[in-house]
């Protein structure tokens, strides 16, 4: 990138801002018109929201109409929507889009039944000129099994006149010749979208979207993993029985709470005149723990069934970890609920049955964030609260809900057309503990973790369980970190909320996982040298003097041999961890590091070394080892524990990398321990701690790895963390591209690149500098033609991008 196009990359970044401020004011302003009557916004011709509503029958590929009521001033007596209506004030777009179905059609569904599909500006005016309808329209699906009897509808009189079935293409066809019996839209335009959605989900091909999920599942090398357990007495086995239950239950938290009940995406794809703003469009999702039950339950009714499930299970949702989150399933799916209540009794009809819905996006925010917040909003309310309330807000262990947030249940009778302005007050966003909203799992969780800690062997065990579970309830979880970092046992576990990568809105929120082991005694001491140096490496890191600590602590590094992981462990596995992320037990004890040896070898040997054979110059895939991949990646692992965490601003106040570069701190975070991890290596060496011997196979496997975690897609932090690094060291020349299409390593360049990139990133880091962050990322963060060259030979010889791991002993323990 040019200096002029850095200087153009800024301007566009600040231009972003602008328009994101410009566009919450003419939120406000929306919400104000919503307070006019409905004729009065027609009249004027004010932009203002709506929810379109589309009912679908599977079985008869037919869309629901209704028949406008005669005395409507807008299309009076013409067929349109299933359902419609303005968004009131105060109200979320689903409720409305609830409310609308319930008040004109006398359907009541709960909000898994509703697939938000887009967004359409409808702008026209009728009626010589007397109706302007100028409208912000959420559309919605509802996809229900088979067509709902005529008889079942309870009509509003004054808005709907009859229903009808009719074919979806029967209907295309009306349209496109301009019916005049029917509601006019261009179906060559935006709401042809509609049309082609149902087109493309029931018009499929089972073998080529079988062969397509075989692919997608060849990507992963199912490696068996397991451990010696002969040092382990009964009574540790019965401990371990627990633990792999109460690991377990983090499978279910993390269901519910990275994708199960909601999330949003804020997009820039509302158009007023000339102007794209950023106006709220959600990606809502209610339904997943359903749809695993559902795959799991119907695997065995064909093999395209056993591929769902078997490729569900790896991603733990319906979006693809290697695809950058492109989605794998539809709606149509997904599991089948019966609603016998939802519409008045028809005699001989069993009730509703609908698909229970899910968004083709994945939604940004997981289940963290109300679905209709977006960052502006989320700052005023913070910058609102004390001290102690922003820490809650920005805390890894909270979501963030609305006051003004009701079920349909409880609020469809008594609701008025226009709503209660919750918006329009100063706190209508609060936060909730993760002891409260996960109570029922924790609470199982801790019970287990009791009992297991009650029979553990190990003192440092029995404190590290016992306040584990205590903290399931209390919330906070600073002494139960304190007991995993002083943890020496041979029994190994981490378990709790920990890795914020889904909270992809701010990198705040932590969810849950567990990681069980058996200690690696010997490998664990050899280690002992790079958790005793962190605090040499801190004062010689390549960045200001001013921005270094004076007191980093030595890190503890546990090796172990992983029996289960749980929870927050889809797609690609991790080969180590440093943990906790808690920037006050960073400060006051610093982290602890646990390798996971048993999987660091399978990825060396089913992954990295077949990629150095197909991407690597002859002259150098000798050099990549497993003692390179493995040592790199312990120093990785403590370099996450040095560099910036606790920063001052240039006005003084103390605050936090992550919380200065929010969504962009993982993949910078990433990258950060990735490069100092590699200086780092040379720095230990040029000191003789290390074997000169690790200098060239350091370097090549470096590169090596480059490839393996570039595969993992640029949607994901290590991903973007890697692209970041491979473009940057070609741009240098310390990486080279040969004419035969293989990479090696410039040794006489390397060296300068990595430091260089190293202090680029700290210091980026030091300042808490996002605009600099995200320039960077802008700038390295792509998938460029050497990248797409080594991705597409790794592809064409078939190499798995990861492993899918089996743990048999689980089976074994659990008897």
């Amino acid at each position: 990138m040019t200096e002029a196009a850095a200087a153009s990359s800024a301007v566009a970044v600040m231009e972003e801002e602008r328009l994101d401020k410009l566009c919450f004011l003419l939120l406000l302003f929306v919400i104000f018109i919503f307070w006019k009557c409905r004729g009065e916004v027609h009249r004027d011709g004010d932009y203002h929201r709506a929810v379109h509503v589309w009912i679908y029958a599977e079985s008869t590929q037919e869309l629901l109409l209704q028949r406008r009521a005669d005395c409507k001033d807008s299309y009076p007596g013409q067929w349109d929507i299933s359902s419609a209506g303005h968004i009131s004030a105060g109200d979320s777009s689903l409720v409305s889009a609830q409310r609308e179905l319930q008040e004109e059609l006398g359907i009541s569904l709960p909000k898994d039944a509703f697939e938000f599909i887009f967004i359409y500006l409808q702008e026209c005016v009728i009626n010589d000129g007397k109706f302007i309808n100028n409208e912000f329209n959420d559309v919605y699906l509802v996809t229900t099994v088979d067509p709902i009897p005529l008889e079942a509808f309870t009509l509003q009189e004054t808005e709907v006149s009859a229903v009808k079935y009719i074919s979806h293409e029967e209907y295309r066809s009306l349209l496109v010749k301009e019916d005049p019996d029917y509601v006019p839209y261009d179906v060559d335009e935006q709401y042809g979208q509609l049309f082609e959605i149902i087109r493309k989900r029931y018009t499929e091909n089972t073998v080529a979207r079988s062969l397509s999920l075989q692919k997608q599942l060849c990507r992963y090398a199912s490696v068996s993993l397991d451990a010696e357990l002969t040092g382990l007495s009964n009574t540790d086995r019965k401990t371990l029985g627990l633990l792999i239950k109460a690991a377990k239950l983090m499978d279910e938290i993390f269901y519910l709470q990275a994708k199960g009940d909601q999330g949003n995406q804020i997009e820039k794809n509302r158009k007023l005149g000339n102007k794209t703003c950023n106006l709220l469009n959600r990606k809502v999702w209610y339904s997943n723990p359903a749809l695993r039950d559902w795959l799991k339950e119907h695997a065995g009714a064909s093999e395209l069934d056993k591929l769902k499930w078997l490729y569900y299970s790896i991603n733990k949702s319906p979006w693809s970890c290697l695809d950058e989150n492109e989605a794998f399933l539809t709606t149509t799916d997904s599991a089948i609920k019966l609603l016998p209540e939802a519409t008045k009794p028809v005699s001989g009809w069993k009730g509703l049955e609908y698909k229970a819905a899910f968004p083709s996006l994945k939604p940004p925010g997981a289940n963290f964030y109300p679905p209709d917040m977006d960052k502006m909003e989320f700052k005023l309310w913070n910058d609102s609260l004390t001290e102690k309330e922003q820490n809650d807000a920005m805390g890894f262990f909270t979501v963030i809900k609305r006051h003004s947030e009701f079920s349909l249940d409880s609020s469809l009778s008594s609701h008025a057309v226009h709503g209660t302005n919750h918006l329009m007050t100063a706190h209508d966003l609060y936060s909730v503990p993760y002891s409260k909203e996960y109570n029922s799992f924790l609470r199982k969780a801790a019970e287990l973790l009791h009992e297991a800690g009650d029979l553990a062997g190990s003192t440092s065990l029995k404190r590290l369980l016992h306040s584990k579970a205590d903290a399931f309830f209390s919330n906070d979880y600073y002494e139960s970190d304190i007991a995993w970092m002083e943890l020496d046992s041979k029994l190994d576990i981490t378990i709790g909320p920990y890795e914020t990568y889904e909270d992809e809105i701010f990198g705040y929120k932590a969810t849950f996982e567990a990681f069980i082991g058996i200690r690696d005694d010997k490998a664990t001491a050899q280690l002992k040298l790079f958790g005793d140096n962190l605090q040499f490496l801190e004062q010689n890191l390549p960045m200001d003097s001013a921005y270094k600590s004076k007191n980093v602590n030595a890190a503890p590094i546990r090796v172990i041999q992983l029996l289960y992981n749980a929870g927050d462990v889809k797609g690609p596995q991790t080969v180590a961890f440093n943990l906790p992320n808690d920037e006050r037990i960073v400060k006051d004890r610093g982290t602890s590091m646990v390798m996971l040896k048993n999987v660091s070898e399978a990825k060396f040997k089913h992954i990295l070394q077949p990629i150095a054979d197909v991407c690597i110059s002859k002259e150098q895939k000798g050099l990549v080892d497993f003692e390179s991949f493995f040592t790199h990646t312990i120093c990785h692992e403590c370099c996450h524990g040095i560099g910036p965490h606790t920063i001052t601003l240039p006005d003084g106040q103390k605050s936090t990398v992550r919380k200065e570069l929010q969504e962009l701190h993982s993949a910078l975070e990433e990258a950060k321990a990735d490069i100092v991890g590699l200086w780092a290596l040379k720095f230990l060496i040029n000191q003789d701690l290390l074997p000169r011997s690790l200098v060239k196979s350091m370097y090549v496997s470096f590169l090596t790895g480059c490839f393996r975690s570039v595969r993992f897609g640029l949607a994901e932090a290590h991903g973007k963390g890697q692209a970041l690094q491979f473009n940057w060291m070609y741009e240098k020349e310390a990486f080279i591209l040969h004419p035969d299409e293989t990479f090696s390593v410039d040794f006489a360049k390397v060296e300068e690149a990595v430091e260089n990139l190293s202090r680029e990133i700290l210091t980026i880091q030091a300042k808490g500098d996002k605009e600099a962050a995200n320039l960077r990322l802008q700038k390295y963060c792509k998938m460029t033609r050497p990248l797409k060259l080594a991705l597409e030979k790794l592809e064409s010889v078939q190499v798995p991008v990861d492993i899918a791991p089996i743990f048999p002993i689980v089976n074994e323990i659990a008897e």
